[in-house]
């Protein structure tokens, strides 16, 4: 009778000892055992993600990728995402790190942690030059669209007057072709985003109307996975130091990224 307790207890610890250790196998320790990462990154958002004429991804938050998976010396796989789902693929685990443009604030924190700033990023609204509309008051009565779940989204239903029509697409190609037909009188984008599309449409006579937002990129992280967040400031620290996130910046976005929040 002793005996088979013994050995009972023996199974036991040893099934639990197995279980502490696949609890501590961290999101890090998995990439660098696949010698593979799973980045999530944008394919209709120019100049920080689209689809090139060779059909592969390539733009600022690309470049980032693959900066990561260089320095931990493992390949990469993107996974298209927009801004809806981004957060939701790294709460499911269906990637390892998002680069997407995504900004930092509150809510998002509750949920998933992020790194230190790599980009430069701010939202505003733009709209043609024969439109009045010098802050969000003057947007009382008139229509604006935006990407569903995105900042922009968020930051207009803050300060935005209760008279504004907010036009919800699913995704920015959506919400720049909106704008462009003439289904909206004004667009609440990134800058870059709005800059890709004035200089395609000169005819429209696009001008920036108002900033909604100053919102530096940062790196999605799955809650907890403080090895792999750190890992990826060290990278981002070092690339900061070495100008590298300078030159990313001036050959996606035309000027320094500058001094970013860690």
């Amino acid at each position: 009778m002793f005996r088979r307790h013994a050995i009972a207890l023996s199974l036991a610890l040893l099934g639990l000892s197995s279980s502490q250790q696949a609890a501590a196998q961290t999101a890090l320790d998995d990439v660098m055992a696949k010698k593979l990462i799973t980045i999530a990154v944008p394919t209709d958002y120019p100049p920080y993600g689209f689809v090139s004429t060779d059909m592969k991804p390539q733009g600022y938050d690309v470049d980032m990728a693959n900066l990561i998976a260089a320095r931990l010396g493992v390949k990469v796989e993107y996974v298209p995402v927009t801004s809806a789902n981004r957060i939701p693929y790294l709460q499911t685990r269906k990637v390892d790190l998002v680069i997407s443009t995504l900004g930092k604030n509150a809510e998002r924190e509750k949920v998933i942690d992020f790194t230190s700033a790599y980009a430069p990023f701010y939202q505003a609204v733009f709209g043609p030059k024969t439109i009045a509309i010098k802050g969000a008051a003057d947007l009382a009565g008139k229509s604006v669209g935006v990407t569903r779940g995105a900042m922009e989204d968020q930051e207009l239903g803050k300060i935005g007057p209760s008279t504004m029509d907010v036009r919800r697409f699913e995704d920015n190609n959506a919400t720049v072709a909106a704008f462009v037909s003439g289904q909206v009188q004004s667009i609440a984008v990134g800058a870059a985003v709005a800059g890709n599309m004035m200089a395609r449409n000169p005819q429209l006579s696009v001008e920036y109307k108002f900033v909604l937002k100053d919102s530096p990129c940062f790196i999605g992280v799955a809650k907890g996975e403080d090895k792999l967040r750190l890992r990826i400031n060290e990278i981002i620290a070092s690339a900061r130091a070495a100008g590298e996130l300078d030159r990313m910046s001036q050959k996606w976005l035309g000027r320094p990224a500058g001094e970013l929040p860690l």
